[in-house]
């Protein structure tokens, strides 16, 4: 009996044990089930993985601004750095009255060797009439039509810095665009070519504008002169430029040159140079007369430069590529007044 006793009561408390964690495990469940199955659990549980995404991409965000960020620093950086200087631009004024070949108001340099008697070229008549109707009396041309100038003042210039462009803008043709209409207000029926004869190939420019100038010639036999307009370029040592200005109504213009050609030295098919250098005397002297130190002194040469073609040629240089293009646009101005009263006068 006393055996069975403690047999029972070690059976008895193995039952309860089992008993006390059987219902552990099931209220464990339970409770599982029911936190799962409640909306507020559910809802909170929700949020917390909202928040989470949140800030996962709140965090992207923040590191695509920092990309942005530096990107824009660099791309800042680029666009600051300052473009290669190669150097300095220098004015300079070429005065006309210390040639040695001078009448009146005309200045020359002769680099021909030829005698030159200024006073009675001058005083010679011109060959030929300027009409005021529909017929064309003026052609503008352009052998290096891609010639630049700068499109501001500055005291240097930098390795972006090209002396040619193909924009009509800022090359020759705008020059020509003045002239002729300065020349066309005046009543003097001018045309303006704006082919480019020097790009791409530079070498053969005047071979290819003489034959631009005979197209013309052939179709308006009416016209009388050809103005082929440049401009020039100086330089100064190895990497310095030089701009020629002077000062006309206190503002700055560039200065400009006329260049003759003539049959010395090696030229002999330019007969009729001297009528050419008629018209560009009283061209010079009216520059002179008007704008006083704007006119460099004439340029005599051993040169054709396509003259030769008609008997009222003359090449006009226009400041260098250092100058700007509000100072070579005041002198086309001027130069247009200056051609329109002299051709008038031919009437």
């Amino acid at each position: 009996m006393g055996n069975n006793g403690g047999f029972i009561r070690y059976i008895t408390v193995c039952f309860i044990c089992l008993l006390i964690y059987v219902t552990g495990i099931y209220k464990g469940f339970e409770n599982a089930k029911i936190s799962t199955a409640n909306p507020k659990f559910a809802e909170i549980e929700e949020q917390q993985a909202e928040k989470i995404t949140t800030q996962v991409e709140i965090k992207q965000t923040e590191e695509k601004k920092e990309e942005k960020g530096e990107e824009k620093s660099t791309s800042s950086v680029a666009a600051s750095t300052p473009e290669v200087y190669k150097g300095r631009v220098i004015s300079r004024y070429i005065s006309p009255y210390t040639a040695k070949l001078c009448y009146g108001k005309v200045y020359m340099k002769n680099s021909t060797g030829l005698d030159i008697d200024i006073k009675k070229l001058l005083n010679s008549k011109i060959s030929f009439k300027i009409k005021k109707n529909d017929e064309p009396q003026v052609l503008i041309v352009h052998t290096h039509t891609s010639e630049t100038f700068m499109k501001q003042e500055g005291d240097v210039y930098t390795e972006s810095f090209s002396s040619r462009t193909q924009d009509k803008k800022y090359n020759m043709v705008m020059i020509g665009k003045i002239v002729a209409k300065k020349l066309n207000s005046a009543g003097i029926k001018t045309l303006h070519d704006e082919t480019v004869h020097d790009y791409p190939e530079y070498n053969g420019s005047y071979n290819k504008s003489a034959a631009t100038i005979k197209k013309y010639l052939k179709k308006y036999p009416s016209i009388k002169v050809v103005l082929d307009l440049h401009r020039d370029a100086i330089s100064s040592g190895d990497t310095d430029k030089v701009k020629l200005v002077t000062e006309i109504k206190g503002e700055k213009a560039a200065q400009v040159m006329l260049v003759m050609g003539s049959q010395s030295g090696s030229v002999t098919n330019f007969p009729n140079w001297q009528e050419n250098l008629k018209l560009a005397l009283r061209v010079q002297a009216k520059i002179e007369e008007k704008y006083p130190t704007l006119a460099r002194p004439l340029s005599l040469v051993s040169r054709n430069y396509n003259e030769s073609l008609t008997k009222g040629s003359m090449l006009i240089e226009f400041g260098t590529d250092v100058n700007t293009i509000d100072e070579v646009s005041r002198s086309a101005e001027y130069v247009g007044d200056a051609l329109s009263q002299v051709l008038e006068e031919l009437k």
